[in-house]
């Protein structure tokens, strides 16, 4: 999110290069060595969360794999996804940075819509982050709707508060929290924080399970979007999700804007609904330190479909698989207990790390480059 972001031209559609081959020592590995990611199918929209995009605390969005400047600079001495396939056709998603997945959602529809038809591609796949993960499901459903079939193969999303972040509430119920916040994003971001299609109170709104208010004459809140757009096999082949979660001292900074002395999200906690009145779906158990959240959403919160467990490959490329243990999260707001607290297949990094905020322990292109080798498995 930049002074230089293009509103006015919502996708950016672009090849990247092909992987370095395999070392002979990663050939005799015993996990799969896999030197990149198998080319899609159907083409890959990346859709960003709140404050995107392409820009993001001075950081490229999704750490470039799709930043509007790969495409043009994509060469052999620039810093191209070596993951990905020579072949691979995707785009990003350029939506409002604050406003309602209600109104991102119409965005990324008419968006995708265009681009379809202007190149015709038949089926798309998508891969949100954080609130991206939720417009991506009101996306799909209008697709469906216009083309009068399935459009989306696979719906996948990261770190997404699918029934709601502690957080938004938070920052709302300080009442003047938002406009500070806003303000201090737009001193270093510019306008496009200001323009006239945000809006930071829908925005947060949305990321509250129940309706904030019931007596604006608005109904909104998470709860209420997750019966309007579900998870279903009308609207996309295959919904998939990772969940992460990293507390105590190793949580990026940037996210204790909104923290007084380390405001616990406490994400762990089994309640359909929100038992805990912190704008949540779930209860969490008073402990402040015990890597139940990514800083900003709870593991009782990110699950859509089926849960992913990622493989670290010290000799190729990472790779995901599909963890059954949570079985599959059809009803986002009717969870099981394990969906909801179950740490299996949760990977330790914080919110920020899962887009490309530098991290030294984690291999974020590699670690897209393994999203796309598993909806490669499943957008036939």
């Amino acid at each position: 999110m930049n002074n230089n972001s293009n509103t006015s031209t919502p996708f950016s559609t672009r090849k990247v290069l092909l992987a370095t081959a395999l070392s002979a020592a990663a050939l005799m590995t015993a996990s799969p060595a896999l030197a990149g990611a198998d080319k899609t199918n159907h083409p890959v929209v990346m859709v960003h969360g709140m404050a995107g995009f392409d820009d993001i605390l001075g950081y490229h969005y999704f750490s470039d794999t799709y930043g509007r400047k790969l495409y043009t600079n994509c060469n052999w001495y620039s810093s191209c996804n070596k993951y990905l396939d020579w072949g691979q056709i995707g785009a990003a998603a350029s939506m409002s940075p604050f406003h309602s997945s209600d109104h991102r959602g119409l965005q990324l529809a008419d968006a995708v819509e265009a681009w379809m038809i202007a190149n015709d591609f038949t089926h798309v796949n998508f891969v949100g982050h954080s609130q991206g993960g939720m417009d991506l499901r009101k996306a799909a459903k209008i697709l469906h709707d216009r083309f009068g079939y399935q459009v989306v193969k696979v719906a996948y999303s990261i770190s997404s508060p699918h029934r709601g972040s502690p957080i938004a509430k938070h920052v709302l119920d300080l009442g003047e929290g938002v406009s500070n916040i806003v303000e201090a994003l737009a001193d270093t971001y510019g306008d496009i924080v200001y323009g006239a299609e945000n809006d930071a109170n829908a925005a947060l709104k949305q990321l509250i399970y129940d309706d904030y208010d019931p007596n604006d004459g608005v109904l909104t809140g998470a709860k209420q979007f997750n019966q309007n757009y579900p998870v279903s096999a009308t609207y996309a082949k295959r919904y998939a999700s990772t969940v992460n979660a990293q507390q105590g001292g190793n949580v990026n900074p940037a996210l204790w804007i909104t923290q007084d002395d380390y405001f616990n999200v406490d994400g762990d906690g089994y309640c359909v609904d929100d038992c805990s009145g912190d704008g949540a779906a779930g209860q969490g158990n008073g402990e402040q330190y015990d890597t139940d959240d990514d800083g900003l959403v709870g593991i009782n919160s990110q699950q859509m479909g089926w849960r992913t467990q990622f493989h670290y490959n010290a000799w190729g490329m990472d790779y995901l698989t599909t963890y059954t243990d949570t079985d599959y999260v059809s009803n986002i707001n009717n969870p099981t207990p394990t969906q909801m607290t179950s740490r299996g297949a949760v990977i330790n990094q914080d919110h920020l790390d899962m887009i490309g905020i530098p991290n030294t322990t984690f291999r974020i292109r590699n670690f897209y480059g393994a999203i796309f080798h598993y909806i490669a498995q499943y957008d036939n």
